[in-house]
């Protein structure tokens, strides 16, 4: 007997209509999980009218997380033994969900909730009394806490005295297969490409570290306005949309620039662990907790809000090529040696899950079924999951819900 997992995603995430025609599979690589002892299923997108929509998300605006959304795949949901959630918009709608459903937390809780947060922590002390009290309370309906980066797990425990398991985010390696570099030598002038969406990406110091200066041309991709007074000739400011228009960007680049203002949930590391794949330096700046994927010597990290520190950086690169092609080549080997893939991340999930059902189990006092075979899967040894990550993906599983309406084309950057 399986485990059955849900898979709660934002909507406009539905795996049925994500990259329709790449067979790419669910967006964040949770159906690596799909097994013999695990089936997933997946939140789904249903038509709505142009009001309904717009009280969806006005709603979602008001309480931070999209409730209508859950409520409409509530049935799935509950015949589930165990819920995966990506950010707290989905576990703080699930969280309610199940408590307005009689499903309280504890021994004979079902189905489990594993509740990953991302920009939570970061927005926490900005919160007022009614909202902290809220969130606090529907945290008590978490199972298992995760974040993709230590610092959020530290203050997981700061703020809710809650522990939480700092997981590792993946690379899809079907879009970008890693390519460990053989040569590097900069172009004249050298050519800086800065990518992101982020709410922590830090514009103004990459464009006053490199803006109006002719030995730098910088293109800058991101759909975040960027004010009129930073403009500069040399900067080219555009969206690059799509897999294809991403991989040009790469190509065109010399170094790979990442500037971030401070926070705690490893924004960016989407980015670094492209670049990693196709084999570009990196200048990065040190906050979020990105050392937890690429210690120092696989990128060039730099103190935040710092122009000077952030074109030193990219300077000594151009002029040691030997030494920004040692750097490049040790991301690549660190990204596959810490196995940083949707497969491994996906894996990392099946183990907590492992971990949660024995835990229910020894509650209860008796063997839940599938957890003996989940703890089979879980140990499925890392670098067949690597190598895996150059194959198809499985399909995914469609829920039994209807048809819903067709979002427009979305790409994995998951704000990070």
């Amino acid at each position: 007997m399986s485990t059955k997992v849900h898979v709660h995603l934002f909507y406009g995430a539905d795996p049925r209509f994500y990259r329709p025609g790449d067979d790419i599979g669910c967006l964040y690589g949770y159906h690596h999980a799909e097994s013999d002892a695990f089936r997933l299923t997946y939140s789904q997108d249903a038509r709505e009218s142009k009001p309904v929509r717009l009280l969806r998300r006005a709603l979602k605006a008001a309480f931070g997380f999209d409730f209508i959304h859950t409520w409409r795949n509530r049935d799935e949901m509950l015949r589930s033994d165990v819920i995966w959630t990506h950010t707290e918009q989905e576990w703080l709608s699930a969280a309610l969900m199940l408590l307005l459903s009689g499903r309280k937390a504890g021994a004979d809780a079902s189905p489990l909730l594993l509740a990953q947060s991302v920009w939570l922590l970061d927005k926490w002390p900005s919160y007022g009394i009614l909202r902290r009290w809220l969130y606090r309370k529907l945290m008590t309906r978490a199972d298992q806490l995760t974040t993709l980066a230590s610092e959020n797990a530290e203050l997981c425990q700061r703020y809710f005295n809650r522990d939480a398991k700092p997981l590792l985010y993946g690379l899809n390696t079907q879009d970008f297969p890693v390519k460990t570099p053989t040569e590097w030598t900069p172009h004249t002038p050298i050519r800086i490409a800065a990518i992101g969406n982020d709410r922590d990406r830090d514009w103004e110091t990459l464009i006053k570290a490199f803006g109006n200066d002719a030995r730098y041309a910088v293109k800058l991709a991101t759909r975040r306005r960027i004010p009129a007074s930073l403009r500069a000739p040399n900067v080219e400011i555009a969206l690059f949309s799509g897999i294809k228009k991403q991989h040009e960007l790469y190509d065109w680049a010399d170094v790979i620039v990442v500037p971030l203002r401070p926070n705690s949930h490893a924004s960016g590391i989407t980015v670094m662990l492209e670049a990693a794949a196709v084999g570009k330096p990196m200048v990065v700046t040190n906050v979020g907790a990105l050392q937890d994927y690429f210690p120092a010597g696989e990128a060039a990290y730099i103190p935040p809000f710092n122009p000077q520190a952030l074109r030193e950086a990219v300077d000594q690169l151009a002029a040691s090529p030997a030494d920004a092609l040692r750097q490049a080549q040790a991301a690549a080997a660190g990204l596959l040696s810490r196995d940083l893939t949707t497969q491994n991340y996906a894996m990392q999930h099946v183990r907590i899950t492992q971990e949660m059902l024995r835990a229910r189990a020894a509650s209860r006092g008796r063997v839940v079924a599938g957890a003996a075979d989940a703890d089979a899967v879980a140990k499925a040894p890392r670098a067949a999951a690597t190598a895996a990550a150059v194959n198809q993906p499985a399909r995914v599983r469609a829920g039994s819900q209807g048809q819903g309406q067709r979002p427009g084309p979305r790409e994995s950057r998951g704000g990070l």
